[in-house]
């Protein structure tokens, strides 16, 4: 398999965490995998098929298909994907709050959701993937996605100084302030802080600051060598252990032993054993 990034020039630079491209995956053992949420948003574009599936996460037998160029919502919760759709696809990760300017609507009303990206682009979503496939290297199909995203921006690259402050703060889970006295230092009401950043993230401020906790739990998961979960729960601003176990269940799934157990090379991709 073949993987590739590329950190786009600005403007994107500020709104887009980076460009990546899988090349010829084969599927190992494992035919689904579980993706947590992180806060963010996604443009894939399947490009060995022109087709998505999201699978139903209390019956994996079930699944919605989509088209193969699609949004991914910022999410709560895992979703479940197969792992075949991995074998060519391209993609934009977007910086919290990032998407914004490409989108028609609210963020908000991505919440948990995938959406075809024919429905907020129109022709031009299909467009965008026909010149990916013509694109006969990494370096140009990340050519195309760039031109793209800049001809399809509906509003200015930029965010409203609210929400960019905020996200700066949400940065150090330790340091965030209350929702109420960030809005007091930025000047506005709690209520038309709230309604910024959920328009823009697609999150509330205190599920958006839940979710970069749990994926700073992640983190932690991967390098560390050996794992006390109360010391864990405690750094990580929980209340105490019960509380973290409680938080990691309603974002992965699974309970943090398990995730341990089952950990790749990805943080936010673990398989599913069937």
């Amino acid at each position: 398999m073949q993987f590739f990034t590329h950190i786009p020039q600005p403007p994107l630079r500020e709104f887009v965490d980076l460009f990546w491209f899988y090349d010829g995956y084969s599927p190992g053992p494992h035919k689904k995998e579980r993706l947590m949420p992180d806060g963010s948003i996604e443009l894939v574009i399947n490009l060995k098929e022109n087709e998505a599936r999201i699978y139903d996460r209390e019956n994996l037998d079930k699944c919605e298909r989509l088209p193969g160029t699609l949004v991914c919502g910022p999410h709560s919760s895992f979703f479940v994907i197969d792992t075949a759709q991995q074998a060519s696809v391209i993609g934009v990760h977007f910086k919290p709050g990032g998407a914004f300017p490409f989108l028609k609507l609210p963020a908000i009303e991505l919440q948990n959701l995938h959406v075809s990206l024919e429905d907020l682009w129109g022709h031009q979503a299909g467009l965008l993937r026909e010149r990916l496939l013509q694109a006969q290297t990494p370096e140009t199909k990340f050519q195309v996605l760039e031109e793209c995203l800049l001809a399809e921006a509906f509003r200015p690259l930029e965010r409203h100084r609210a929400v960019d402050h905020a996200l700066a703060l949400f940065r150090n889970i330790h340091t965030a302030p209350a929702i109420a006295d960030l809005a007091d230092h930025i000047g506005i009401s709690s209520r038309r802080f709230i309604q910024l950043f959920s328009n823009e993230v697609g999150l509330t401020p205190k599920l958006f600051a839940r979710v970069r906790r749990f994926q700073n739990v992640l983190l932690q998961l991967r390098n560390a060598r050996r794992i006390d979960w109360a010391d864990l729960a405690s750094h990580a601003g929980y209340f105490d252990q019960a509380h973290f176990i409680h938080d990691f269940k309603d974002f992965s799934g699974i309970n943090p032993t398990t995730y341990l157990a089952q950990k790749t090379d990805h943080l936010n991709h673990v398989p599913i054993h069937q």
